[in-house]
């Protein structure tokens, strides 16, 4: 978000060099999770990162950061660990994978498949919305089954 734009005013001739706060703060990131314990209440750990464009500054998350995430979330909650993650590059790398695999006692990851239509149950009436009129009346033909 910028600041709202500054006015003044200057002689002819003579540019007025206005300083305004914020603009250009640079990028900010952003990781959660979402913990659900049965018969408790839900809890949110999250991690923000700012990248100002400075030498050696990291711009996102890495792994690492991902793993401390989770390792602050085992901790606070005090149980085993249910991830169900997407498809991140971050959340596939060999470090990862390592940090999974040495943690299976407390630690389970679902990985959501790349493209589920039947997770999505607005697939189906987009399909049907899309049909061209060359395509209607061969679906809504008397002989269709279901209709």
């Amino acid at each position: 978000m910028t600041p709202p734009r500054s006015r003044t005013w200057g002689r002819r001739g003579c540019t007025p060099v206005v300083r305004v706060r914020g603009r250009g703060s640079g990028r900010v990131s952003m990781a959660g999770m979402v913990c659900y314990q049965p018969g408790r209440r839900s809890r949110m750990f999250d991690a923000v990162r700012e990248y100002r464009g400075r030498v050696g500054q990291p711009k996102g998350f890495g792994w690492r950061d991902l793993r401390d995430l989770v390792v602050r979330a085992r901790i606070q909650l005090g149980g085993p660990i249910v991830l169900v993650w997407d498809n991140v590059r971050v959340h596939l790398t060999a470090g990862m994978r390592e940090f999974i695999a040495a943690n299976a006692a407390w630690l389970a990851v679902f990985q959501l498949p790349a493209y589920a239509p039947d997770l999505n149950p607005q697939e189906g009436i987009c399909r049907w919305s899309n049909a061209t009129s060359a395509t209607l009346p061969q679906l809504i033909s008397p002989r269709s089954p279901g209709l």
